[in-house]
């Protein structure tokens, strides 16, 4: 997208806000109008005062210039506020599209993305937008207003001087457009290296446990002191293409300037202009220095929020999870139909699964068991749409899945996985989550008691109320998965999703949340994933999976008399457990 559409788009988000905008360049108007007044006001200053003796002149004009400098402070106030107003109002919309399409991206983009890159996109990133959309804008528009009036006074006063002024433009404009390339590139490297250390970050502190266990604070350290000097190297790439522009637009002017004071001296010594007329015209070019300084340094943040607006509308324009369906089946009876169904990975076309063909009646459980990779977690993670099968379909109640609503197939299942997902709020708030969370206190603890979760919960200091840490640091890990399963229960879905619901718990741990789980599973269609075989074998079925194909099927008795892989995969756990 070229700059101009950028910057367009951009002040688009700016329009809901105009009438603070509009406050805020009246402001500007303002002070950029009384910028040539001074140059203006010391022509009759000097003539009439110094030369004329003008009574009315020497008894006015400090009154004029006094109110000529309030009127220019309430003015750059007024500007001031309302555009850093706009600018943080547009940070916080930013941020919030921004934020609800992650809500709404598939689960193959979050496969593709480091969560650092992410973070700084939110973080860092919309930031650097608020210069470009607000600041550059307004910077731009009342310098190049006082750059105007100064230009036009001078014009006044001595055309043929002013003219000659006007050499330096096109070197100033080459100057700005050679300088703009380096600027962008370097933001968005600068963006990059950002995101990269974010990232980092994020690990190490997530992985701390593993970094101290393991030695590898040197390691880390070196991995963070690369990152970081890459975005040192970045940043002092933007600072050279950024200290050149002003320096030689500075000589550039420096050069007009001596050149019109010496033939400004030689039409004094003719009579063309006179004392006042001299000092107003020289004060007005001096004074043309810094907007003009401005106008040209503007294009830094300019480059460097056109590169942040890339990545931010580049995210905003993701496309979404695919919600192509019209069909609200309401509470559903849990018949669950794979037919045909394939599905592949990334580009390469590696096949997850191959010709899934598999029929769960409602209220049956059925068990997925196989080797790592066969392709257990793939095939539960269709039912909910995580991912859309490249070939096949999946029914439910016999509708298509693809042309049921996201939101009403998925309040029809409720998922249990191995890496509970608990926010950093109460018990309370994790268990009766989202859709659920104005459900009563009753309807909360009784499905907590039915995970036989309460048992602990009272023994907390808060009860229900106490706070459970990030990603509930401050719980044992049989006790976040009973939290885990007091979600499903409270939520009440008749398709359940086991992902390895015990395969990391002690054998106490796991008594209890395999009692919870007993629970949970009664009456709904039940999906479990499981590695540790001797906890599925009242399933109603099992079903063995190999390199995304269906190898075998039939009751735990049937299986091990049918002496299959199933057999195979069952003594050897057996064995490697009883070492």
């Amino acid at each position: 997208m070229s700059g101009t559409a950028l910057y367009l788009r951009l002040v688009r988000h700016v329009r809901p806000y105009w009438r603070v905008f509009a406050l805020g360049v009246f402001g500007i108007i303002i002070v950029a109008a009384t910028e040539p007044a001074l140059p203006a006001l010391l022509k009759p200053l000097l003539d009439g005062v110094f030369v004329e003796k003008n009574e009315a002149v020497i008894r006015w004009m400090p009154l004029l210039i006094l109110g000529l400098f309030v009127i220019r402070g309430l003015a750059e106030y007024l500007a001031q506020f309302s555009l850093n107003w706009v600018g943080n109002r547009l940070v916080m919309d930013l941020r919030g599209v921004m934020f609800r399409k992650l809500l709404t991206l598939p689960a193959r983009y979050y496969d593709d993305q480091a969560s650092g890159n992410l973070i700084s996109k939110l973080t860092f990133d919309v930031m650097q937008v608020t210069t470009a959309a607000t600041s550059v804008l307004t910077a731009v528009f009342k310098d190049s207003l006082v750059i105007i009036g100064l230009l036009g006074w001078m014009l006044w006063l001595n055309w043929k001087l002013t003219l000659l002024s006007l050499v330096m433009a096109p070197v100033i404009v080459l100057v700005v457009r050679v300088i703009s390339v380096k600027l962008r590139n370097s933001s968005r490297g600068v963006q990059r290296q950002m995101g990269d250390m974010t990232q980092v970050i994020q690990e190490t502190i997530e992985g701390h446990r593993v970094v101290k266990l393991f030695g590898g604070q040197e390691y880390e350290q070196q991995r963070f002191d690369a990152q970081a000097n890459n975005v040192r190297r970045q940043l002092m790439k933007q600072v050279a293409a950024a200290a050149a522009s002003v320096p030689i637009v500075q000589f550039v002017a420096a050069l007009a300037l001596a050149t019109i004071i010496y033939l400004a001296t030689q039409q004094s010594n003719t009579a063309q202009i006179t004392v006042g007329g001299f000092v107003s015209f020289i004060t007005a070019m001096l004074m043309l220095t810094a907007p003009l300084k401005r106008v040209t340094s503007v294009n830094e943040p300019l480059q460097r929020g056109l590169a942040a607006a890339e990545s931010v509308f580049a995210l905003i324009d993701q496309a979404g999870e695919p919600d192509t369906g019209t069909a609200d089946p309401g509470r559903a009876r849990g018949d669950i139909r794979f037919e045909r169904v394939s599905f592949a990975y990334g580009a390469d076309g590696r096949q997850a699964l191959d010709n899934i063909d598999l029929a769960i009646a409602p209220g049956e459980t059925v068990a997925l068991v196989g080797a790592s990779g066969s392709g257990k977690t793939t095939l539960a993670n269709l039912v909910p749409r995580f991912y859309t099968p490249t070939g096949g379909r999946i029914l439910l109640d016999g509708d298509d899945i693809s042309e049921l609503k996201l939101a009403a197939l998925r309040a029809n299942i409720a998922l249990v996985s191995q890496d509970v997902v608990l926010f950093n709020d109460t018990v309370a708030a994790n268990i009766a989550y989202g859709a659920m969370n104005s459900l009563s206190r009753g309807e909360i603890i009784a499905a907590a008691e039915a995970a036989h979760a309460m048992e602990f919960i009272k023994q907390m200091p808060g009860g229900l109320d106490t706070m459970v840490g990030e990603n509930g640091v401050k719980l044992s890990g049989g006790q976040r998965q009973r939290l885990a399963i007091a979600r499903a229960l409270l939520k009440n879905a008749p398709v359940l999703i086991l992902d390895e619901a015990t395969s990391a718990l002690d054998t106490e741990s796991e008594r209890h949340v395999q009692a919870a789980l007993e629970v949970l599973m009664r009456g709904r269609t039940t999906l479990v994933i499981a590695h540790r075989l001797s906890t599925i074998e009242k399933a109603h079925r099992i079903v063995v999976l190999d390199a995304g194909r269906i190898a075998e099927s039939g009751s735990h008795a049937e299986l091990l008399a049918r002496n299959g892989k199933y057999a195979q995969l069952y003594r050897n756990q057996f064995q490697t457990e009883a070492a």
